[in-house]
């Protein structure tokens, strides 16, 4: 469902947060309005000419039998209130352990993701499915790995290199994220996506793009001084041309 004041969702568990997204705004809004209308009658009602002050120090008569029902309706919208707090937390928690927590299918994409100062780079295993092993210090830009990938390692073989991410439409994908250097955020908002890519440690992050185009893809932490300019571009296209593309930038083919 397209909302004006929502980027495009271009992926298939969009919809779902979407919609809690909206019911959240929904019943804050509506919470919002009828505390304000609370306080309002509650300042009508204090400022009546029938309530006068019981003594010089301000305060009012002992509440009559009526206080009981008011006390009742306090509690009534404390339960209503945290009854709806707690709902939205758990399909929250519902929702975000679906992305991090349960496992994609078997037949995921694998893609790692790498921040650094102030670059993105996307990894493709290739045709082993296989990631070649890591060393930080060969990780070099200037003579062409910036990984630091292990020629060594025969599973580096294969390894695909990018500096755009470019997925298949309709089938899910599994993203390593990491960073080389400081904590960046990598954010896709059309794929309704967000992880924060910390040195030292691996976050996985799973989701399926439903709409072949082209879509931004930022970092939504202040890494330095050239933060602003830390983006990258996501691809969604037809499975015969992420084959192709594959196919054309696989090492040892000729450009």
């Amino acid at each position: 469902m397209f909302r004006w004041w929502m980027p495009t969702n271009a992926a298939a568990h969009g919809v779902a947060l979407d919609r809690h997204m909206a019911w959240t705004l929904g019943i804050v809004a509506a919470m919002y309005v009828v505390s304000q209308a609370v306080l309002l009658l509650a300042l009508m009602r204090r400022n009546s000419p029938g309530l006068k002050p019981g003594n010089s120090s301000g305060t009012f008569p002992p509440a009559k039998a009526g206080g009981s029902h008011v006390s009742l309706w306090a509690v009534c919208a404390f339960v209503t209130v945290a009854a709806l707090f707690i709902g939205l937390g758990l399909r929250a928690e519902s929702l975000w352990a679906a992305q991090h927590f349960e496992g994609p299918s078997y037949d995921a994409l694998q893609v790692e993701v790498t921040g650094r100062q102030f670059q993105w780079y996307f990894r493709y295993p290739g045709a082993d499915a296989a990631f070649g092993r890591i060393r930080p210090e060969l990780a070099d830009a200037s003579a062409g790995n910036p990984l630091g990938i292990d020629q060594a390692d025969p599973a580096a073989a294969d390894d695909i290199v990018a500096s755009e991410l470019v997925l298949p439409v309709g089938r899910e994908v599994n993203l390593r994220v990491r960073s080389q250097d400081v904590v960046h955020g990598f954010f896709i908002p059309a794929m309704r996506v967000k992880q924060n890519a910390v040195p030292g440690s691996i976050f996985t992050i799973h989701f399926t793009p439903t709409k072949i185009g082209e879509y931004g893809i930022v970092c939504s932490q202040v890494c330095g001084s050239g933060h602003y300019r830390m983006d990258a571009r996501l691809r969604v296209v037809s499975p015969g041309d992420f084959a192709a593309w594959e196919k054309l930038h696989a090492p040892g083919v000729a450009r």
